[in-house]
């Protein structure tokens, strides 16, 4: 795979809740898309498996047993029937609990680059069998491209690559929002299907308002957003409380980005 080590930056385009499951989870109907900016993992030949984590969210991200990248290469060390020894590192630039999948990008960064140094040279789709254990969003970070989510959001059709090289602005007000209270705040409403074909204006987030219920300053950015020259669309990725802005062309995205508040983080980039 190719710069199989990157960890691209999830968004939601859309986000339909359809029910809640007996199992727990939800039933949903997502467009992914991912961004050409992320996170980074690389991997090297070790006597036991560790994990260092650099970068301007190291701190947020933790190093502990329940890492996702630890959690990962375990996984799949136990598929291939291979010893789990690496010596493994993350540059964390993606915001942690900020609803761009960055902890699942890693899961996947790490399943593809523990992949090369153990020489399984496994095909994406076993290598997703092994990522369906380790989240919903894990799967589609696999490939890193757009695809229709379906289930939990783990069920994936490859989309046309319609929004390939679109500007687009992440900006989230630094507030980490948990995704388990955004899911429980759901209206239970199901608001119906979601058109992968249909007019990006008529899509939804189904989460929005439980996130506002808990960050409501995710409002604000929306609203902040929408109100930029040049902005086609403007909504909240996954459970928040990273908001995007799709942009007519580079040069509207990045007088956006030279506006964006001090106290926001945010980053101009486009869709893969």
């Amino acid at each position: 795979m190719d710069d199989a080590g990157f960890a691209p930056a999830k968004l939601n385009l859309a986000l339909h809740v359809r029910r809640r499951r007996d199992d727990g989870y939800h039933d949903l109907e997502t467009i992914f898309a991912f961004a050409d900016f992320g996170d980074r993992v690389t991997a090297s030949a070790a006597d036991t498996l560790t994990l260092a984590v650099t970068g301007p969210f190291a701190g947020s991200a933790g190093q502990g047993d329940d890492n996702l990248v630890l959690r990962a290469a375990r996984a799949l060390a136990a598929a291939g029937g291979v010893a789990p020894r690496a010596a493994l590192s993350l540059d964390k630039r993606i915001p942690v609990a900020a609803g761009l999948g960055g902890g699942s990008a890693d899961a996947a960064a790490a399943l593809r680059v523990l992949n090369e140094l153990w020489g399984l040279d496994w095909p994406a789709p076993r290598l997703i069998e092994v990522a369906a254990s380790l989240g919903a969003d894990v799967p589609a970070c696999v490939a890193s491209v757009a695809c229709l989510g379906t289930g939990r959001g783990a069920h994936l059709a490859p989309l046309p690559p319609r929004w390939t090289g679109t500007p687009v602005l992440l900006v989230n007000p630094r507030v980490a929002v948990p995704t388990g209270p955004v899911f429980a705040g759901w209206d239970g409403v199901d608001g119906g299907a979601l058109d992968p074909g249909g007019d990006p204006a008529r899509w939804r987030n189904d989460l929005t308002a439980p996130a506002l219920g808990i960050a409501p300053v995710i409002g604000d950015v929306l609203a902040w957003l929408a109100a930029r020259g040049g902005a086609t669309l403007a909504r909240l990725s996954g459970s928040g409380a990273t908001c995007f802005a799709l942009f007519e062309t580079s040069a509207t995205r990045d007088a956006a980005a030279a506006d964006c508040p001090a106290e926001w983080w945010h980053a101009a980039t486009t869709l893969r």
